[in-house]
Protein backbone atom coordinates (compact mmCIF):
# COMPACT_ATOMS: atom_id res chain seq x y z
CA UNK A 1 0.00 0.00 0.00
CA UNK A 2 3.00 2.55 1.04
CA UNK A 3 5.44 0.74 -1.62
CA UNK A 4 5.13 3.90 -4.43
CA UNK A 5 5.52 6.15 -1.33
CA UNK A 6 8.86 4.28 -0.09
CA UNK A 7 9.79 4.40 -3.86
CA UNK A 8 10.03 8.10 -3.93
CA UNK A 9 11.62 8.12 -0.52
CA UNK A 10 14.48 5.96 -1.71
CA UNK A 11 15.05 7.72 -4.64
CA UNK A 12 14.85 11.49 -3.56
CA UNK A 13 17.54 9.70 -0.81
CA UNK A 14 19.28 8.26 -3.05
CA UNK A 15 20.32 11.48 -5.24
CA UNK A 16 20.77 13.34 -1.99
CA UNK A 17 23.36 10.78 -0.44
CA UNK A 18 24.67 10.68 -3.55
CA UNK A 19 25.87 14.15 -3.88
CA UNK A 20 28.91 15.06 -2.49
CA UNK A 21 28.67 17.14 0.84
CA UNK A 22 30.52 17.53 4.01
CA UNK A 23 29.39 13.88 5.02
CA UNK A 24 31.41 12.60 1.93
CA UNK A 25 34.20 15.13 2.40
CA UNK A 26 34.80 13.66 6.04
CA UNK A 27 34.01 9.81 5.07
CA UNK A 28 37.03 10.22 2.24
CA UNK A 29 39.09 12.63 4.80
CA UNK A 30 39.13 9.30 7.02
CA UNK A 31 39.63 6.42 5.41
CA UNK A 32 42.37 7.91 3.39
CA UNK A 33 44.45 9.29 6.17
CA UNK A 34 43.35 6.17 8.62
CA UNK A 35 42.34 2.93 6.68
CA UNK A 36 39.17 1.24 6.22
CA UNK A 37 38.00 1.03 9.89
CA UNK A 38 38.43 4.58 10.74
CA UNK A 39 36.58 5.17 7.56
CA UNK A 40 33.84 2.73 8.27
CA UNK A 41 33.25 3.83 11.82
CA UNK A 42 32.65 7.43 10.30
CA UNK A 43 30.57 6.14 8.01
CA UNK A 44 28.13 4.34 10.69
CA UNK A 45 28.55 7.83 12.92
CA UNK A 46 27.17 9.66 10.03
CA UNK A 47 24.57 6.62 9.59
CA UNK A 48 23.76 6.88 13.32
CA UNK A 49 22.77 10.82 12.94
CA UNK A 50 20.00 9.92 10.61
CA UNK A 51 18.11 8.46 13.62
CA UNK A 52 18.48 11.74 14.78
CA UNK A 53 16.82 13.66 12.09
CA UNK A 54 13.89 11.13 11.60
CA UNK A 55 13.60 11.19 15.44
CA UNK A 56 12.75 15.08 15.60
CA UNK A 57 11.12 15.06 12.52
CA UNK A 58 8.55 12.56 13.14
CA UNK A 59 8.30 14.51 16.99
CA UNK A 60 7.84 17.70 14.77
CA UNK A 61 10.38 19.52 16.47
CA UNK A 62 11.89 19.91 12.87
CA UNK A 63 9.35 22.07 12.25
CA UNK A 64 9.72 24.30 14.90
CA UNK A 65 13.65 24.61 14.04
CA UNK A 66 12.55 25.17 10.41
CA UNK A 67 10.26 28.80 12.13
CA UNK A 68 12.86 29.68 14.00
CA UNK A 69 15.52 31.40 12.78
CA UNK A 70 17.58 31.90 16.27
CA UNK A 71 17.59 27.97 16.48
CA UNK A 72 18.12 27.83 12.91
CA UNK A 73 21.08 29.74 13.34
CA UNK A 74 22.38 27.96 16.11
CA UNK A 75 22.46 25.28 14.55
CA UNK A 76 24.14 26.68 11.62
CA UNK A 77 26.73 28.03 13.03
CA UNK A 78 27.58 24.84 15.92
CA UNK A 79 27.61 22.83 12.20
CA UNK A 80 29.76 25.50 10.60
CA UNK A 81 32.51 26.02 13.19
CA UNK A 82 32.93 21.84 13.49
CA UNK A 83 33.64 22.06 9.79
CA UNK A 84 35.48 24.85 10.02
CA UNK A 85 37.91 23.53 12.82
CA UNK A 86 38.11 20.01 11.21
CA UNK A 87 39.55 21.68 7.99
CA UNK A 88 42.11 23.89 9.73
CA UNK A 89 43.69 21.10 11.49
CA UNK A 90 43.91 19.30 7.68
CA UNK A 91 44.96 22.71 6.20
CA UNK A 92 47.91 22.92 8.66
CA UNK A 93 48.88 19.22 7.85
CA UNK A 94 52.80 19.09 7.62
CA UNK A 95 54.91 17.50 4.91
CA UNK A 96 55.91 13.97 5.72
CA UNK A 97 59.60 14.89 6.62
CA UNK A 98 58.84 17.40 8.84
CA UNK A 99 56.29 14.67 10.98
CA UNK A 100 59.22 12.44 10.84
CA UNK A 101 61.31 15.26 12.68
CA UNK A 102 58.39 14.82 15.34
CA UNK A 103 58.61 11.18 16.05
CA UNK A 104 60.18 7.88 14.93
CA UNK A 105 57.20 6.31 15.41
CA UNK A 106 53.88 5.04 13.39
CA UNK A 107 50.99 7.58 12.97
CA UNK A 108 48.73 7.10 16.03
CA UNK A 109 45.71 4.95 14.57
CA UNK A 110 42.32 6.60 14.82
CA UNK A 111 40.19 5.43 17.38
CA UNK A 112 36.77 4.38 16.30
CA UNK A 113 35.19 6.31 19.07
CA UNK A 114 36.87 9.02 17.39
CA UNK A 115 35.68 8.08 14.05
CA UNK A 116 32.47 7.64 14.64
CA UNK A 117 32.03 11.20 16.50
CA UNK A 118 33.50 12.60 13.45
CA UNK A 119 30.79 10.83 11.28
CA UNK A 120 28.15 11.61 13.53
CA UNK A 121 28.91 15.04 14.17
CA UNK A 122 29.39 16.08 10.22
CA UNK A 123 25.90 14.57 9.95
CA UNK A 124 23.98 15.81 12.84
CA UNK A 125 24.68 19.30 13.18
CA UNK A 126 24.25 19.85 9.55
CA UNK A 127 21.04 22.52 9.24
CA UNK A 128 20.81 21.24 5.46
CA UNK A 129 20.18 17.54 6.53
CA UNK A 130 17.63 19.17 9.12
CA UNK A 131 15.85 20.96 5.95
CA UNK A 132 15.70 17.80 3.88
CA UNK A 133 14.70 15.73 6.57
CA UNK A 134 11.84 17.84 7.40
CA UNK A 135 10.55 18.44 3.63
CA UNK A 136 10.81 14.72 3.16
CA UNK A 137 8.75 14.53 6.12
CA UNK A 138 6.48 17.08 5.89
CA UNK A 139 5.93 17.50 2.01
CA UNK A 140 7.26 13.98 0.06
CA UNK A 141 5.32 12.10 3.38
CA UNK A 142 2.01 12.08 3.44
CA UNK A 143 1.21 13.08 6.98
CA UNK A 144 -1.85 10.49 7.26
CA UNK A 145 1.03 7.47 6.79
CA UNK A 146 0.62 5.63 9.97
CA UNK A 147 3.94 6.58 11.92
CA UNK A 148 5.23 2.99 12.60
CA UNK A 149 5.03 2.68 8.59
CA UNK A 150 6.99 6.50 8.59
CA UNK A 151 9.69 4.72 11.82
CA UNK A 152 10.44 2.28 9.17
CA UNK A 153 11.43 4.81 6.05
CA UNK A 154 13.32 6.36 8.92
CA UNK A 155 15.40 2.94 9.47
CA UNK A 156 15.60 2.59 5.67
CA UNK A 157 16.71 5.84 5.47
CA UNK A 158 19.57 5.69 8.69
CA UNK A 159 20.66 2.04 7.04
CA UNK A 160 20.92 2.54 3.31
CA UNK A 161 23.14 5.91 4.15
CA UNK A 162 25.59 3.68 6.35
CA UNK A 163 25.54 1.63 3.23
CA UNK A 164 26.94 3.80 1.09
CA UNK A 165 29.22 5.47 3.06
CA UNK A 166 30.60 1.84 4.29
CA UNK A 167 31.35 1.65 0.40
CA UNK A 168 33.26 4.63 -0.28
CA UNK A 169 35.15 4.34 3.02
CA UNK A 170 35.81 0.52 1.43
CA UNK A 171 36.75 2.55 -1.51
CA UNK A 172 39.13 5.18 -0.89
CA UNK A 173 40.87 2.89 2.06
CA UNK A 174 41.93 0.45 -0.62
CA UNK A 175 45.93 0.07 -0.90
CA UNK A 176 46.36 1.13 -4.33
CA UNK A 177 43.87 4.57 -3.71
CA UNK A 178 45.27 5.30 -0.50
CA UNK A 179 49.29 4.74 -2.00
CA UNK A 180 48.09 7.09 -4.83
CA UNK A 181 46.90 9.84 -2.35
CA UNK A 182 49.86 9.16 -0.24
CA UNK A 183 52.45 9.92 -3.00
CA UNK A 184 50.24 13.34 -3.20
CA UNK A 185 50.44 13.57 0.90
CA UNK A 186 50.28 16.54 2.94
CA UNK A 187 48.70 18.24 0.07
CA UNK A 188 45.85 15.65 -0.11
CA UNK A 189 45.25 16.65 3.58
CA UNK A 190 45.59 20.50 2.39
CA UNK A 191 42.91 19.80 -0.23
CA UNK A 192 40.31 18.05 2.28
CA UNK A 193 40.97 20.90 4.24
CA UNK A 194 39.95 23.48 1.74
CA UNK A 195 37.00 21.72 0.95
CA UNK A 196 35.71 21.02 4.50
CA UNK A 197 36.21 24.83 5.12
CA UNK A 198 34.28 25.88 2.14
CA UNK A 199 31.38 23.58 3.20
CA UNK A 200 31.81 25.16 6.38
CA UNK A 201 31.71 28.51 5.11
CA UNK A 202 28.54 27.57 2.90
CA UNK A 203 26.83 26.14 5.68
CA UNK A 204 27.49 29.55 7.40
CA UNK A 205 25.90 31.26 4.59
CA UNK A 206 22.81 29.20 4.42
CA UNK A 207 19.69 30.86 4.67
CA UNK A 208 16.13 29.71 6.57
CA UNK A 209 13.92 29.63 3.57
Amino acid sequence: MYWTEFLTVALIHLLAVASPGPDFAVVVRESVSHGRRAGTWTALGVGSAIFLHVGYSLLGIGLIVSQSIVLFNVLKWMAAAYLLYIGYKALRSRPAAAQAESTTTAPIERSPRAAYRAGFMTNGLNPKATLFFLSLFTVVINPHTPLWVQAGYGVYLALATAAWFCLVALLFSQQRVRAGFARMGHWFDRAMGAVLVALGVKIALTEMH
